[in-house]
């Protein structure tokens, strides 16, 4: 072999030489381009979880909350009809309570103590609470309505008299009042000393 020969040989081996590097850079710069996609596509697979997990959990949140406010709306949806039925209550209530006494056996007011009682289990059925304060009692204003304030002996609370202290007790209770669960539908009404 010539040395032009052995020369041209030398350098095409290292042509070769160097198309194999080239080619071993390019493979390592794919790899790490491709190592730095995988890396954020990793990223972008752990946000996308954790944003589902949240959403999850918002979800069932929600369903709580809106479980709680059916319960809520079943609980107070029926408190108009009540509203209706306790006047129609206290009118049978106040009406057997002036029975003539010579007329308390008869059959017909048996029939109206029944249907008094029927009212009663009706709102009883469906979860009212009598509020029903006793003489004595102190005064609640979250319970009870003063409809009229006894601090005075006298008619006029304008007089010269020596006037007693308040003493925050019901004297007389003039309708009882009634509540579903916690809510009070309707105070009941009392007079104060």
């Amino acid at each position: 072999m010539t040395k032009k020969q052995v020369k041209i040989e030398k350098d095409e081996e290292t042509q070769e030489d160097l198309k194999e590097e080239n080619i071993v850079s390019e493979n390592l710069v794919e790899d790490n381009v491709v190592e730095d996609e995988v890396s954020v596509l990793k990223k972008q697979v752990q946000e996308n979880l954790e944003n589902w997990k949240r959403a999850q959990a918002d979800f069932e949140n929600y369903k709580k909350m809106q479980a709680d406010s059916q319960k809520d709306l079943l609980k107070y949806a029926t408190q108009n009809i009540i509203l209706q039925i306790i006047p129609v209550l206290d009118n049978f209530q106040m009406s057997t309570g002036h029975i003539p006494e010579d007329q308390k056996d008869g059959g017909w007011v048996t029939g109206i103590m029944y249907i008094q009682k029927q009212l009663e289990s009706v709102l009883t059925e469906n979860g009212v609470t009598e509020i029903a304060p006793k003489v004595g009692d102190n005064f609640d204003p979250a319970l009870h309505e003063a409809i009229e304030d006894k601090h005075c002996g006298c008619e006029h609370c304008d007089c010269e008299e020596e006037k007693p202290k308040f003493q925050n007790k019901i004297k007389t209770v003039m309708m009882k009042g009634y509540k579903i669960g916690d809510r009070v539908v309707r105070a009941a009404r009392v007079v104060v000393e």
